[in-house]
């Protein structure tokens, strides 16, 4: 019968639970190799769109733009964005390349500013149009950066929730300017988008 040392015994407990702490820490979520849970994956696409400047004003002009004009816009553009990021995400998923992406993300901050400044009205298929264009951008920028072992499903609908969540800030804050204080401090506020938009096309 083998019979260990008191020295070695404690030299091979020490390796055991060593080995238990590495195998519990390669489990944990979140580890290369390692699958995220839903609500992990989801919590990460939520926080996407907070992530950048460009991505959180884009979606508040969105909201903005609509509230100025008004009737049908006000439901019809904050559908078609997210709809439209879904489908520039799934292209990303694919692992299509798109060019420019990101000159296209800067251009919807500095054009969508553009248009709040100058309270631009246009033809509702128009308005849905230019919307649709630049939320293929974003939708292409959330999905490239799928975070590793997540689930695109849940991470998609959680960078979708936020997106709408900024939509109808920017739709609130739009439809109580309205009605409240001059339109001017809406135009003022899409200058400044527009301004950032400029700094990141020249950056």
């Amino acid at each position: 019968m083998l019979t260990l040392s008191i020295k070695t015994r404690a030299r091979l407990g020490v390796l055991a639970v060593t080995a238990l702490a590495a195998g519990t820490a390669l489990a944990h979520p979140g580890h290369p190799g390692s699958a995220m849970d839903a609500s992990a994956s989801m919590a990460a696409g939520f926080a996407h769109p907070f992530s950048g400047i460009d991505h959180l004003l884009a979606m508040l002009a969105v909201g903005l733009w609509a509230a100025q004009n008004k009737q049908r816009a006000l439901w019809v553009l904050p559908l078609a964005f997210p709809l439209m990021m879904v489908a520039g995400a799934l292209l990303a998923f694919a692992g299509l390349q798109v060019p420019a992406v990101e000159t296209g993300i800067a251009a919807s901050v500095a054009v969508l500013g553009l248009l709040i400044a100058f309270a631009v009205r246009m033809p509702l298929w128009g308005s849905t149009l230019v919307v649709s264009l630049f939320a293929m951008f974003h939708g292409y920028a959330h999905g490239a950066e799928l975070p590793h072992g997540s689930s695109a499903a849940m991470y998609g609908a959680g960078f979708i929730a936020a997106t709408a969540l900024l939509h109808a800030a920017g739709l609130g804050i739009g439809l109580i300017a309205g009605q409240q204080m001059a339109d001017r401090v809406v135009r003022i506020g899409g200058v400044g988008i527009a301004a950032v938009g400029a700094y990141l096309l020249a950056a």
